[in-house]
């Protein structure tokens, strides 16, 4: 059974596993050692801590295979995006050009770096294993994180956020970055992906370009790389396309992905999950419909994809090894949402 659950230090090596095969652009998710397990580190913290309100914290989630101890894939939440140092994106805009005396009128699409989305909640490190790519298992990879902000609503803000991947070839290249970034650091993408992943993306962000960049003056190829999702994130995007995220008014500052957001009312696995009582029975033989289900613990906490027979306005009805997955008994209650 795949279970998702917090990480832990003793899943250092496995986690720096999955970085390793990242793709490229996922700064939050670097193979480094170090900064793994300082992001282990803080996920403890961040679990064992009182929390009244999103701040610092940031909580790290692995994908378990318990019949094997191996991992399967990880996602995270940041509870405050920029707590620490601006939260930086290039905001869609449209300038108007007017002249009355030669009856012109133009309206320009310009980006404007920002950092609006400072303050929101992130969604950052998603990585599930190729052969679960498409499957249900990558719908609980992600979604089980969100699950989690429905049970504990205290620790996020009222909005959250991601950041994904945009286009770059085979060989590691964005047009995008080559078309404004590279102008101002001696860097590849892929290099500068991977200096921001050790250390922060706020230092090569406050170097770039802080008037507005005119669109019509980029080179096709960075225009059309503009809102282009990497193939290898597709699956995270869909998914949270699916969830109600919008993608029209943000834009990654170096490779020009997109940037979703949503308010956390409007996000469809906080508002259809629903808590229900938990009743202990036989395995179900089949035929039903398939559900995440989470319990609502905190360092205890655990999510599974389960097949159930399920009547609202009824308890829930778990075999053993479900209700051992989640650490739940007779009488407990679990939040679930149909896939």
């Amino acid at each position: 059974m795949l279970v998702m659950r917090p990480a832990q230090m003793a899943d250092l090596d496995e986690v720096r596993r999955l970085a390793a095969d990242s793709p490229i652009g996922v700064t939050s998710l670097p193979d480094d050692e170090d900064r793994l397990r300082d992001k282990i580190a803080a996920s403890e913290a961040s679990f064992a801590a009182e929390v009244s309100f999103n701040g610092e914290e940031s909580y790290f989630f692995v994908l378990e295979d318990t019949a094997t101890g191996k991992l399967a894939g990880c996602s995270a939440i940041v509870a405050s995006a920029g707590y620490s140092e601006p939260f930086y994106s290039f905001r869609n805009e449209t300038f108007v050009h007017a002249s009355r005396e030669l009856k012109i009128h133009n309206k320009i699409h310009v980006l404007s770096q920002c950092h609006d989305l400072t303050g929101n909640s992130l969604l950052t490190s998603f990585y599930v294993v190729p052969e679960l790519v498409g499957s249900a298992w990558s719908e609980l990879n992600s979604r089980g994180r969100l699950l989690f902000v429905a049970s504990h609503p205290e620790r996020f803000a009222d909005s959250v956020v991601t950041e994904i991947v945009g286009y770059s070839d085979e060989h590691g290249d964005s047009p995008f970055w080559d078309a404004i970034g590279r102008n101002f650091f001696d860097l590849n993408y892929a290099e500068a992906e991977r200096l921001c992943g050790l250390k922060s993306r706020t230092f090569l962000a406050e170097l770039m370009p802080h008037y507005p960049i005119y669109v019509p003056l980029l080179p096709d190829a960075a225009q059309e790389a503009m809102g282009q999702v990497h193939p290898r994130a597709q699956i995270t995007f869909d998914i949270l396309m699916r969830e109600g995220f919008e993608t029209d008014h943000y834009i990654d500052i170096f490779d020009g992905g997109p940037t979703l957001h949503a308010r956390v009312s409007g996000i469809r696995s906080i508002a259809q999950s629903r808590v229900v009582p938990v009743k202990i029975g036989d395995a179900y033989k089949g035929g039903g419909r398939q559900y995440l289900v989470s319990n609502a613990l905190l360092q205890d906490y655990r999510a599974v994809l389960l097949e159930l027979d399920y009547a609202p306005g009824k308890p829930v009805t778990l075999d053993l090894q479900a209700a051992e997955a989640l650490g739940v008994g007779e009488g407990a209650s679990v939040r679930l949402v149909a896939v």
